[in-house]
């Protein structure tokens, strides 16, 4: 066999092993929504320990030393590192979330972020609701001088508030009063903990503070955006969908537990005390929710 003739039957086999693969992944990949939401569940349950517990330790790690000067540039605070662990640590809310979505769930999420952008960006231009500040550290591409990841940071803050709260009420949560009244607590509190650990890191800075740096008129910010987001998801889902879906998928609150780990670890390493106690109580209300347990820790040891 000549040469000409090997290497063409080389490429014909190449050929052929590739075209193998790619029938393999076809069969593999999955044919409707249902099949690629479970695919979607079984690749976080898969890895709960790994996003849950893991990048949110190394987040709190690489941004503590970011901010102390361990870690060098380009790599210190790099906005595609902290944009892609924020998506990390973010999948199971999203992954939890997606068999309730439907066209009106859309919409109203599409009026959620609509809302994020225009109150964040009136902050920025008048320090109205939450106080004059300015973003210090690069967060990726701005628009208006706002993140155009915001939604990604702030919607699921909301969120995992909301959900919790629901879990935690049970049937009380069917009063929309009830649900007013306790996430907008929830919602506050959590900021109560970001805040002060953004502030010391140098995420941005509002100019000085009472509270960790951090000025009152930013809680009475937040109360609103709490209004909003709790009457926006409340008209996004079906309350028996959305109940259903968070009693059965166990880790439908693990980016909270994402939360905990590394914002209370970041506000340790501060000094912030208040902010770190809230959080801690946070991972209470999580095992308390049968949500944050020696389970997550078993699956990763299997």
């Amino acid at each position: 066999m000549s040469d000409g003739d090997r290497a063409g039957s080389a490429g014909t086999t190449a050929a052929a092993t590739t075209g193998s693969r790619l029938d393999a992944l076809r069969e593999r990949a999955p044919d409707t929504r249902n099949e690629a939401e479970a695919l979607l569940d079984r690749l976080v349950r898969e890895n709960r320990f790994t996003i849950a517990v893991v990048f949110p330790l190394v987040g709190a790690i690489a941004l503590v030393g970011s901010a102390e000067g361990w870690v060098p540039e380009p790599f210190a605070f790099h906005p595609w590192f902290v944009l892609f662990g924020v998506i990390v640590m973010r999948s199971p809310l999203v992954v939890g979330v997606l068999p309730t979505i439907d066209r009106r769930a859309l919409g109203w999420i599409g009026v959620l972020m609509a809302y994020t952008y225009l109150i964040e960006s009136v902050g920025v231009a008048t320090g109205w609701p939450y106080g004059e500040f300015a973003y210090t550290v690069d967060l990726g591409p701005m628009l208006g001088g706002v993140p155009v990841a915001l939604p990604v940071f702030f919607i699921p803050l909301v969120m995992n508030a909301y959900l919790l709260c629901l879990l935690l009420l049970g049937p009380r949560a069917d009063s929309v009063w009830v649900r007013l009244a306790t996430v907008i607590p929830v919602v506050v509190a959590m900021d109560v903990v970001l805040d002060p650990g953004a502030v010391s890191l140098g995420f941005w800075n509002f100019g000085g503070g009472p509270f960790y740096g951090v000025p009152l008129s930013n809680y009475a910010g937040w109360v609103l955006s709490a209004i909003v987001a709790v009457v926006t998801l409340d008209r996004a889902f079906a309350a028996v969908g959305i109940r259903d879906r968070l009693r059965d998928c166990e880790f439908m609150l693990d980016d909270m537990v994402s939360f905990v780990i590394l914002w209370g670890g970041i506000n340790v390493w501060f000094g912030n005390l208040l902010p770190a106690a809230v959080a801690a109580a946070f991972g209470v209300g999580l095992v308390r929710a049968d949500r944050f347990d020696t389970r997550l820790f078993t699956e990763w040891r299997r």
